[in-house]
């Protein structure tokens, strides 16, 4: 069978004296033995690049103080809204090569028999004003449509 048996650290069994109001810095300089020297690798100035850090990098070193249902809530809400906008842009494109594709189905043929039309319609303006320029330079005579053949008797 085995025995266990606490066994107390010379360090910790010591009394340290109680400061009191009057002693109280003096108190606290004798606790001095108790912190390790600060420099440390952890602490030495040329291995933090603070100038070099990225923004990316930055917002990764707060991930530790953003609780992790925050973070899922944080991530569930950019996902949807990533996924919202997706399927909006899609819709956007579908719709926009919907209406394209239709005005250019009947918006082509249309164009094209107005065109036509606006053709034929300044054909007759220029008849017009040819009728009329040759009436101006025979007046005396009626027009050919209102010639009505004699007879011969």
């Amino acid at each position: 069978m085995v025995k266990l048996t606490e066994v107390e650290d010379e360090h910790f069994a010591q009394e340290k004296p109680m400061a009191t109001k009057n002693n109280v810095l003096l108190a606290t300089d004798d606790e001095d033995e108790d912190y390790t020297d600060t420099e440390s690798e952890i602490s030495v100035e040329s291995d933090l690049d603070v100038e070099g850090e990225t923004l990316y990098e930055r917002v990764a070193a707060l991930k530790d103080i953003v609780p992790p249902s925050t973070r899922r809530q944080i991530s569930s809400t950019v996902s949807t809204l990533t996924s919202f906008t997706k399927s909006s842009i899609s819709f956007s494109g579908k719709a926009l090569w919907i209406l394209s594709t239709s005005a250019f189905l009947l918006g082509v043929p249309w164009a094209l028999a107005y065109a036509e039309e606006e053709q034929y319609v300044q054909m007759e303006r220029e008849q017009g004003m040819i009728k009329g320029a040759n009436e101006m330079l025979t007046p005396g005579a009626l027009p050919a449509e209102n010639k009505q053949a004699k007879p011969t008797l």
